[in-house]
């Protein structure tokens, strides 16, 4: 998200373990559909994209390569249209997506990888290894789900379509200039629908602020290179104000009598402040830190789960802005690691 700004994706994907855009827990947007643009157009467009392409002066071998579209992809268009609703609860996307086959595979995804991403990776950015494992675990479900559609493609189809079209324009010409680096080639940049790319799922935009080549091939890997997939996470995090040596945040005790409107990740209170209103952590134990500050997170109201969040919750937050998904994030990374 990523990444990105990402809008609504649907949450069918996301549950099912691919965060195309990442993971939009409590609602995913119904598209209605809108009237296709004539497509005898696509390829005057095309020849446009192409125009401005090499004024920008990207001119490589890959560019023209990814360029030659004759239609505008139909697969991207039903997808883009028909994005199923859902409202869920915190406690139903709760079960949905931190399923104990989602954490044993991430246990043994973090057991074989874990030399990768302590030596190579967090040497370089001082971020936790749970917060790393739990977006490769949500966006792709351990890099098993990312997406076979041909970005270019796809962002040029959603560019000519017209919905959020200079977003998807800006994107694509983001996604040219990494062609044009010769960081990957045409046929190996895959992503979901909308263009999120890779075991990370970038959007091109982050993918230039924030992609790293960490095992020095000379192409910031995605895709397939598990030293960069990690940093490229880790950079993200570290990017977002990540502060090394603190959590993200924890499970709480929140009396049923506190008001919800006190409570809200903009709420930030002091431990010893919470403590007056009765939050501790769990079977009523006080805060160690009573200095530290946090917000107060209560997603189902009174009666369901409560959280202490910190800094860190909200660098998790900017890979993806929606408190389920940092939430998730951060238990998974828990459980894992």
């Amino acid at each position: 998200m990523l990444v990105r700004r990402r809008f609504l994706h649907a949450a069918a994907a996301s549950l099912a373990g691919a965060g195309a855009f990442g993971l939009l827990p409590a609602r995913a947007a119904h598209r209605h559909p809108a009237a296709a643009r004539p497509a005898g157009d696509y390829a005057a467009f095309v020849a446009g994209i192409r125009r401005e392409a090499i004024r920008q002066g990207l001119t490589a071998d890959a560019v023209s390569q990814a360029l030659d579209l004759s239609a505008p992809n139909t697969q991207v268009i039903a997808r883009d249209r028909n994005q199923p609703e859902f409202h869920l609860t915190w406690a139903q996307y709760r079960s949905r997506v931190l399923t104990q086959r989602k954490i044993d595979d991430g246990r043994a995804a973090f057991a074989a990888r874990r030399a990768i991403l302590e030596q190579q990776v967090l040497t370089r950015y001082d971020v936790a290894a749970g917060a790393v494992m739990g977006i490769w675990g949500l966006e792709s479900a351990y890099g098993t789900i990312t997406g076979k559609f041909a970005v270019v493609d796809a962002l040029c189809t959603l560019a000519f379509e017209g919905r959020r079209a200079q977003f998807f324009h800006d994107e694509l010409f983001h996604a040219l200039t990494i062609l044009n680096a010769g960081d990957i080639t045409p046929e190996l940049m895959t992503g979901s629908y909308a263009g999120a790319m890779g075991q990370p799922q970038f959007m091109p935009s982050a993918y230039l602020k924030y992609a790293v080549d960490i095992d020095g091939d000379g192409r910031r890997d995605i895709w397939h290179s598990m030293p960069d997939i990690f940093g490229s996470i880790a950079s993200y995090l570290a990017g977002s104000g990540w502060v090394a040596g603190e959590t993200w945040g924890q499970e709480i005790s929140v009396p049923d009598s506190v008001a919800q409107s006190a409570l809200g990740r903009t709420q930030v209170r002091t431990l010893a402040q919470w403590m007056q209103m009765g939050i501790t952590q769990p079977g009523g134990v006080p805060f160690a830190r009573p200095e530290a500050t946090g917000a107060v997170l209560r997603p189902d109201g009174p009666g369901g789960d409560a959280f202490m969040v910190y800094r860190n919750f909200a660098a998790i937050r900017r890979y993806n802005p929606s408190d389920f998904y940092a939430l998730a994030v951060g238990l998974l990374g828990n459980e894992i690691t």
